[in-house]
């Protein structure tokens, strides 16, 4: 029997408006809330990844790095320390977003995607823009040479946010269910820096530990941006049929655990 009175249903559209001004707005919750209206203000978004950049160039290029590398230190620094920050801030903001913001899911439209959403886009604008702008300011000062491969450089990095952010959405759904997954990712996080290749060519490794490394997907992504960086002048190993099938899988399982995780919420 249909009812009469039930209201007409929400036009498509019109619901994607509404969960852009929802997202939107909680991008700005989180701008102030984070930085605040003083000071630099929403400039640390981006401004902080480049300071963090910076500090790792400076510390390979008095350390001793150059006299070993043949490559541009800073280039180097830029391509695999800005890599390291799409993924890891990327994951370690977005761990924490339901049980931050559980007041808000009481409202009819902000949904646990909403609030993962917010802090994904969030993060992953101050690591492009870090990322861009520190590029462009070497290139023009000449202390690095563009890229050989623009279109690769920006496959590569779409491939890294694309794994940054799934693999997001998959841990900040799973504190939903325990407390236990936001608290083991700090070491988890810590454990593959060294291996993610920021500090390394695959190249360089034995051929034990290149099979190691490679079973990383973020490692291929790195590998990829840097071989459209420095073209030919560098042997890269990687696959990106390999990377894009981990990021399906990861995309999977965090929309299966996100609609797990919005009804536990919507129960407690």
């Amino acid at each position: 029997m249909i009812d009469e009175f039930a209201p007409p249903p929400t036009p498509f559209l019109r619901s994607l408006r509404i969960q852009g001004r929802v997202v939107w707005a909680l991008l700005m919750r989180e701008i102030v809330t984070r930085f605040g209206r003083r000071n630099l203000g929403v400039l640390w978004l981006f401004a902080e990844p480049m300071l963090f950049t910076l500090g790792v160039s400076a510390l390979w290029s008095f350390g001793g790095l150059k006299g070993h590398l043949a490559l541009p230190v800073v280039a180097f620094a830029i391509t695999g320390y800005s890599s390291v920050l799409m993924w890891r801030n990327t994951v370690s903001h977005a761990k924490g977003a339901i049980h931050a913001n559980i007041n808000l899911l009481y409202h009819r439209n902000v949904l646990v995607a909403d609030v993962l959403l917010a802090r994904i886009l969030l993060e992953m604008t101050g690591a492009t823009a870090s990322f861009v702008l520190l590029t462009t300011f070497f290139v023009s000062t000449e202390l690095i040479q563009p890229p050989v491969d623009l279109l690769r450089v920006v496959a590569g990095w779409l491939m890294l946010a694309w794994f940054g952010g799934s693999l997001a959405i998959m841990l900040g759904a799973a504190t939903a269910f325990s407390a236990l997954v936001e608290r083991l990712w700090t070491p988890v996080a810590y454990l593959l820096f060294p291996m993610s290749g920021a500090a390394f060519l695959v190249d360089w490794l034995p051929p034990a530990g290149q099979r190691i490394v490679l079973l990383l997907p973020m490692v291929h992504g790195v590998e990829y941006l840097r071989f459209g960086f420095f073209g030919a002048s560098i042997r890269t190993h990687y696959d990106m049929a390999y990377m894009a099938s981990i990021n399906l899988c990861l995309t999977f399982l965090g929309l299966v655990l996100l609609r797990f995780a919005a009804r536990r919420v919507e129960v407690e």
